[in-house]
């Protein structure tokens, strides 16, 4: 569904991601006081196990301290307090860090996440907005990934060992490879299934991966449309400068309302499609294969007939020596059917001969023949 205002618009210009940042950690529960996020006690605690110098805030939260300066100059991260010449920071600060991480990880921008995060100091609320963000960005299906072996993938395909294949496999995100393992994370077991299945049928490794692109692109199109249209009916009304608590989680509740029915469309209209062009492309091969000729092993063999030599040689001077076979057998074919023809109009004289009149059958002569 579409995002709100808040929500990520790319990410147009470097100055838009967090400087010298590092890949964002996960989103972590709050340490306890004097413990790392890991759990380990910190080497060195603030007395009161929530005051940090800058470089042990860095330390628990991922972030370095670069990163930490920059956020408070654009006003994402409180002041510290002054003491003397120290700043010190509180759990208040860490726990507005993690906030950003997580955002930055669900690919908002440092100018959208300002903007929530004043919307939350101001009291108007994000609790409903974050629920927002965890029900468009989590998984919109109910497939379950799965891993598996190197070895088990080229089995999987019949012994076939194709590095540039496993590697094209990578790139679109077929196969996830896992550090320090020769394994791989298969995010969706169906779409790799189907590729194992048409390449048992006979479809080239490059055939299969050149398709999934193209059929990417086509259903990222379909998708954009599906979100366009829902932006002009459904959400519009959420689509303000700053929607409220009740408005995100009414909006989060819609898109969990409406998740499905864009596949279950796609779904039944691929099925419809599929049945009338499967239909229409059986009747062109079959039209098509009744137009060619018949194949060596449909045509009867051909019987030898004796003739005799006076009458080869009389039809070798008429038509001459390359056409003896084709004149004889036109020739037999033309008399066998002059005699069908005598035969149905026979038939058909003695039928008119016995109406109702109860006329004598007559005998019908044939042209050219003596009385």
């Amino acid at each position: 569904m579409p995002p709100s205002p808040s929500a990520p618009q790319g990410d147009p210009a470097s100055e838009e991601r967090s400087p010298d940042r590092q890949p964002p950690p996960a989103p972590q529960r709050e340490a306890p006081p004097g413990s790392t996020p890991s759990g380990a006690r910190d080497p060195d605690p603030s007395p009161q196990g929530s005051e940090y110098r800058i470089e042990d805030l860095a330390h628990r939260s991922g972030a370095t301290v670069r990163t930490i300066r920059a956020y408070q100059d654009r006003g994402l991260l409180p002041k510290p307090e002054r003491r003397g010449r120290a700043n010190v920071y509180d759990d208040s600060h860490l726990a507005r860090l993690r906030q950003i991480a997580d955002l930055l990880e669900r690919g908002y921008t440092l100018a959208s996440i300002k903007e929530l995060l004043e919307a939350w100091d101001e009291g108007r609320g994000l609790g409903g907005v974050l629920g927002l963000v965890t029900e468009v960005d989590g998984p919109w299906t109910d497939e379950e990934s799965d891993r598996i072996s190197r070895a088990e993938l080229e089995e999987l395909f019949g012994g076939e060992h194709d590095d540039t294949a496993v590697a094209e496999a990578v790139t679109l995100g077929v196969l996830v490879p896992l550090p320090d393992r020769d394994e791989y994370l298969v995010p969706s077991p169906q779409e790799l299934a189907v590729a194992a299945e048409l390449h048992r049928a006979g479809v080239p490794l490059t055939a299969i991966t050149g398709h999934l692109r193209e059929l990417r692109g086509h259903m990222e199109h379909i998708a954009a449309r599906f979100l366009d249209f829902t932006n002009e009916h459904v959400f519009i009304r959420y689509l303000g400068a700053h929607p409220s608590d009740v408005d995100a989680s009414e909006a989060a509740d819609l898109v969990r309302r409406l998740r499905p029915l864009a596949q279950q469309t796609v779904d039944a209209e691929l099925a419809r499609a599929m049945q009338k062009l499967a239909a229409r492309n059986l009747r062109d091969h079959l039209r098509t294969a009744a137009a060619l000729p018949p194949s060596p092993e449909e045509v009867q063999p051909a019987e030898q007939v004796r003739l005799p030599a006076e009458t080869v040689e009389a039809v070798r001077a008429l038509v001459g020596e390359a056409q003896v076979a084709e004149f004889v057998a036109a020739a037999a074919e033309r008399e066998v059917r002059a005699r069908a023809m005598d035969r149905m109009a026979g038939v058909s004289a003695v039928r008119e001969g016995t109406g109702d009149q109860g006329s004598p059958h007559q005998e019908t002569e044939r042209p050219g023949t003596g009385g």
